[in-house]
């Protein structure tokens, strides 16, 4: 039986992460893109490029002198009620800090992909989730797609919820570098039809930059009026959380798909114990579980899908069913309690207090792109069943997959 999808005149095409996002960009009308080199983001602006020369798509297309300029372009177009593409990766995300903190400071909706690759130095091209979630308390909301198929669903959610008045943020789209940005798979692309029915016009209303609408744009406040400034973002961010519920039954209904907005869970119907992660681990973390469940071990996955706004309550309803959890990082955090990861750490927050908190170990591997093998999934699940078994915690975070002593 044919999806709505197909329906209504879709196509299946064998696609990039990148080239996904960039046929969301064409779908969503995007008015003004800037593009600056630097790997893996920026073959999402390569196919760009090749569709608005092939005439298959009309937006303006920039290219920046660097990454902070290609930051405040777009600022600014924003600003002025166009709807806005960007992106970058590593250390040339960085190198637009000051755009970056200026665009949520100022409220203003932006999609940027952000082909997560390693911080220099050394330098290196692998995927690592730092440089996406460098953002995560400046305002900025963060997604972590774990398939080219759902680069479509929440491409076009970022738009929808950024670019809502009851919002106005913007919105990082984090890619896995290499694994998703250059991988092909096969994706069924939604009509325009679809996406003109899921996505609005972007307004503004009277925040409109214009000629025949005088505004002042990011005054100086000092101490007399910043308060209320940063606490109006923190409830656009709530405000986020809200409109992504509203906004998702939109996209079930338009798109045909029923999905969870903030997770994806695997086999945990009966499972004991689960692995927690984002992005492209997904995928050798079910072909491992499918292998483990073969063996009788009863292991689930629990993968977020939204790290900002942070899906508190519904993280805690999941995995507040299981003995024991394991949470994998594809990043760091130097220093900080239990010298773990960032979505250890947040995990473990998030789960404070709750009625049933299961025990949590964390793990750092993959970093740099290196692969995350299936029995280095399997050892962290081997891990985190003993933990279940023993029924007693254990806060050493471990690193998995590194050459020497530990």
């Amino acid at each position: 039986m044919a999806t709505a999808v197909e329906q209504k005149g879709a196509g299946v095409e064998l696609l990039t992460g990148s080239e996904v996002m960039a046929h969301i960009c064409r779908l969503a009308d995007v008015d003004v893109l800037t593009a600056y080199p630097i790997r893996p983001y920026d073959t999402v602006m390569q196919f760009v490029s090749k569709m608005i020369a092939n005439g298959d798509f009309d937006a303006d297309y920039i290219p920046a002198e660097s990454e902070h300029g290609q930051f405040e372009v777009v600022k600014h177009a924003s600003a002025c009620g166009a709807r806005v593409f960007t992106g970058s990766s590593g250390v040339g995300w960085l190198y637009a800090m000051e755009p970056l903190a200026v665009t949520a400071g100022l409220r203003l909706p932006m999609v940027a992909l952000v082909g997560c690759r390693a911080l220099d130095d050394p330098g290196a091209f692998g995927t690592e989730h730092n440089d996406a979630l460098l953002v995560r308390d400046l305002g900025w909301m963060i997604n972590f797609p774990s398939t080219a198929q759902e680069v479509v669903e929440l491409g076009l959610m970022s738009y929808r919820v950024a670019e809502d008045p009851r919002v106005f943020l913007p919105c990082a789209i984090a890619m896995d570098g290499a694994f998703l940005t250059h991988s092909q798979a096969t994706v069924t692309v939604p009509s325009q039809e679809q996406v003109n029915e899921f996505l609005p016009p972007y307004d503004r209303g009277d925040l409109l930059l214009h000629p025949d609408n005088p505004i002042t744009i990011a005054p100086q406040a000092n101490e007399d009026w910043l308060m209320e400034v940063r606490r109006q973002s923190s409830e656009a961010g709530k405000n986020a959380y809200t409109v992504m519920k509203e906004v998702y039954k939109d996209f079930s209904r338009i798109f045909g798909e029923d999905v969870n907005p903030f997770l994806e869970e695997y086999m945990t119907e009966d499972a004991d114990v689960v692995l927690v992660g984002m992005g492209t681990l997904a995928l050798p973390v079910k072909v491992a579980i499918r292998e483990m469940r073969k063996a009788g071990k009863k292991v689930g996955m629990v993968r977020l899908k939204w790290v900002r706004p942070f899906p508190t309550d519904e993280l805690r309803a999941s995995l507040s069913r299981f003995k024991a959890v394991g949470v994998i990082d594809r990043d760091y955090s130097f220093g900080s309690p239990y010298h773990g990861g960032i979505l250890f750490n947040e995990v473990k927050a998030a789960l404070y207090g709750a009625d049933s908190q299961p025990h949590m170990k964390g793990f750092i591997c993959g970093l740099g792109g290196r692969e995350v093998l299936l029995e280095d999934v399997t050892s962290m699940a081997d891990e985190v069943i003993s933990i279940a078994n023993s029924g007693k915690a254990d806060n050493d975070v471990r690193w998995v997959g590194v050459r020497g002593k530990q």
